[in-house]
């Protein structure tokens, strides 16, 4: 097994910043019938070149690269405790590399290992089958769209939907519902694993495994089949789109798996991936680890995603360099394009929450706080963001209104989105949310031209606070300061939608 360790390198490496061919082309698909001159249309188009840089520049595609989990099968006899113990250097060694991101926290104590080790991480499951080699699939699933799955214990009553029973027609209502539910708080266009069953742990993990699933596949239970199919057209008719911006494709995949349960329960677990479907696998010499072929890997050359570099300049686009204004910003409407250059400072859970009690180590005045934790290497004395997309913001709403009132920041990039307490110091403040498009972490760390300096370094890479210069970093307006929300609207308009689902569909 001396080239055990390697295989692993690799695939790590290749499934953080090479996406499979079916997951390409169910992009592609999106593009096609997506309003190219949409909100929508233009984060397909920024999705589609941030997917190419990846593959290009061998750069993570996503600067979350979420918790690697392995689904390991072998041959009776191979020693599981020599390859955990070197998935766990090679996760390392990756994270070193700046392939991964150092994202494995301490529950407890909130300190990051710095290496994705530790306890629970990286995540591995073993079993055995009858074949001399063995098999590596490799799951790398963001913390935004981890946090948008969701399970249901039927029978109950669902928004919009009504009462979901333990049925086909129940199952059916689950799923539409997480799909609404996630907006664009889990990187949509999204891709649904869903298991039907089990007891609650085991419906997560069952679910999970659907992803690895090929989107191109057909389900072989029929009843299933007819349902993932009748789910990709409905929920593609709900108006989510991309980033939640409202558009014609909502979903990329769905995967739905059965399993037994007890007489007293009927769970339904499903499993939100988002755009960034980073999933790979490698099937290895069982005597020396090699890599003897790839999984979801195709013969010929990889499929190129953008149909042009750059984005397509309409003169409406609004140039700002910080700092702003409050003249500049109320100026601002929800839609606008802004093209943004000069400093920003990131910023996420563990920064907005101690800027609550605590004075700020730069002004604040007139800038720019981005939700983000990137992917950031050292090279000589000087720091490199080698990846840097935006987070969920949903996460910082608690603080937010706070943060804004008393600092008099004038923006505020992210995804997703958030509530009415911001949008009301928003509003107050003279201040708008700007929404980047999440995962495109390639696109945005070649906006980024240099790193100021950084602070908090003991809250972790990702958490601390970066002061980076950009230039014609590109977003969109959807929270501006006379209080309107494209979040809020297309939430509203979804919802609508989806209460037309509660019915079968008529025979």
């Amino acid at each position: 097994m001396e080239h055990f360790k390697q295989s692993m390198l690799s695939l790590i490496i290749e499934t953080s910043t090479n996406l499979p061919p079916d997951v390409r082309r169910a992009l592609l698909r999106a593009m096609e019938y997506e309003d190219p001159n949409s909100q929508a249309g233009l984060a397909l188009k920024m999705i589609a070149q941030n997917v190419d840089m990846a593959c290009d520049h061998s750069g993570a595609i996503c600067q979350d690269t979420g918790m690697p989990t392995f689904e390991i099968r072998t041959p009776v006899g191979a020693n599981m405790i020599t390859m955990r113990r070197q998935i766990s250097e090679a996760v390392a060694e990756a994270t070193k590399l700046g392939k991964l991101r150092p994202n494995s926290v301490d529950s407890i104590t909130g300190k990051n290992s710095g290496d994705n080790l530790g306890p629970g991480t990286p995540v591995i499951h073993f079993d055995q089958h009858a074949s001399d080699e063995i098999e590596v699939k490799l799951l790398l699933k963001g913390g935004g769209c981890e946090n948008k799955n969701i399970q249901y214990s039927l029978p109950m009553e669902l928004t919009h939907l009504g009462r979901a029973d333990r049925t086909l027609e129940g199952v059916r209502k689950c799923i539409m519902h997480a799909v609404w539910q996630a907006q664009g708080h889990g990187c949509a266009v999204g891709a649904l694993g869903v298991a039907i069953g089990s007891d609650r742990a085991s419906g997560y993990a069952h679910a999970k495994e659907q992803l690895f699933r090929s989107l191109d596949d057909v389900n072989p239970d029929a009843q299933l089949a007819a349902l993932e199919e009748r789910i990709m057209k409905d929920a593609n008719t709900l108006g989510i789109g991309t980033m939640g911006f409202g558009g014609r494709v909502s979903l990329i995949g769905c995967k739905v798996g059965s399993f037994n349960r007890l007489p007293a329960s009927f769970f339904v677990s499903v499993a939100y991936d988002c755009w960034a479907f980073r999933r790979l696998g490698v099937v290895l010499d069982s005597r020396t680890g090699a890599i003897k072929r790839w999984l979801y890997k195709e013969d010929g050359p990889v499929v190129r995603m953008a149909k042009q570099q750059g984005l397509p300049a309409t003169g409406r686009e609004v140039r700002l360099t910080t700092p702003l204004t409050e003249e500049q910003v109320r100026s601002l409407r929800v839609g606008d394009v802004v093209v943004l250059s000069g400093a920003v400072h990131t910023g996420r859970d563990m920064i907005h929450h101690h800027l609550t009690t605590h004075d700020a180590p730069v002004p604040l005045d007139g800038q720019v706080i981005y939700h983000c934790g990137p992917v950031v290497l050292k090279e000589g004395t000087a720091w490199k963001v080698k990846a840097a997309g935006p987070t969920t913001s949903g996460r910082e709403e608690p603080y937010q209104g706070d943060i804004l009132r008393r600092f008099k920041v004038r923006a505020v990039i992210g995804k997703g989105g958030m509530g009415a307490k911001t949008s009301a110091a928003l509003k107050e403040v003279g201040a708008v949310y700007l929404n980047a498009i999440g995962g495109a972490a390639q696109y945005y760390a070649e906006c980024i031209t240099g790193v100021d300096g950084v602070d908090f370094m003991e809250f972790g890479i990702p958490e601390a606070m970066w002061h980076l210069q950009i230039k014609d970093f590109p977003a969109i307006v959807t929270m501006d300061a006379h209080g309107n929300s494209l979040h809020a609207d297309v939430e509203k308009a979804t919802g609508e939608r989806l209460t037309g689902f509660r019915e079968p569909a008529a025979v």
